[in-house]
């Protein structure tokens, strides 16, 4: 099977791209599975249902978050209501969502799961992501999941790479979300695990993180603290595709994608 797995959406521009470009690239691509990071998904951070929910509609079969996925208020049931829209599993003040969900894909199930780093990320008051992983992949076993993904919302390399090598041969593809940059370290491990660093983002291209270039620059340049604002112009999607081999659950093939 082939799974693609999308970085960081960021707003109703990202959404929009998403729309325009998905469902060719599932078709040339023969995309079997499709998992989109979405905690930006929604103009001015965070998640809405309605940014979800047009993810959802245009072919995203999982919908992934981090540390802004409960920035607005009226995600927070929806979290709860929708099995395949998650949250990191490790964060301790989370009492909205998930961070796990097995979907039947006939055939084979797939298990998704979400966590969160802990270095520069400890405001969210996340406990260990290794510890977590173990429990949750027991879990996943033992409901008979073929294929296990892990969506590594963190800020630090370190971290991602550490807990990704921690996890080879325990998982069938591990990618790294957050830092909206796209990494060119797409390979496959020792054990069998598909890996890449981070995704990137998709969304505006001539933008800081996908927000107004001269905001930023002028926050690290003159400490001006102006509130954050989309870009607009020229997108780009950034993922990963995870070719695995659902009797042995590792993966075989691993492409960077950049569109």
């Amino acid at each position: 099977m082939k799974i693609l797995a999308v970085g960081d959406v960021c707003g109703s521009i990202g959404c929009d791209y998403v729309r325009k470009v998905l469902p060719t690239l599932k078709r040339e691509k023969k995309i079997d599975f499709v998992i989109i990071n979405a905690e930006n998904s929604a103009d001015g951070n965070g998640i809405t249902p309605q940014s979800a929910e047009s993810l959802l509609n245009v072919g995203a079969d999982v919908l992934t978050g981090g540390n802004h996925s409960f920035r607005r208020a009226e995600v927070l049931d929806y979290l709860e209501e929708k099995d395949n829209v998650l949250r990191p599993h490790n964060l301790t003040e989370a009492p909205f969502g998930k961070g796990f969900c097995i979907i039947d894909c006939g055939s084979y199930s797939v298990a998704v799961i979400n966590l969160s780093g802990k270095v520069y990320l400890e405001k969210n008051g996340p406990t260990c992501p290794f510890a977590t992983a173990d429990e949750l992949i027991e879990k996943a076993k033992a409901e008979g999941a073929a294929v296990i993904v892990v969506d590594f919302h963190a800020e630090a390399t370190s971290e991602k790479r550490a807990l990704g090598l921690y996890l080879d041969g325990k998982v069938s593809a591990f990618f790294g979300t957050h830092t909206h940059v796209q990494t060119a370290d797409e390979q496959i491990l020792q054990n069998g695990t598909g890996y890449i660093t981070d995704l990137g983002m998709t969304g505006p291209v001539d933008s800081v993180l996908g927000v107004k270039k001269e905001i930023i620059i002028n926050r690290l340049k003159s400490n001006d603290m102006s509130k954050f604002q989309l870009a607009d112009g020229r997108c780009s999607l950034n993922g990963c595709i995870f070719e695995i081999d659902i009797k042995t659950g590792k993966t075989v093939s691993v492409e960077r994608i950049s569109i």
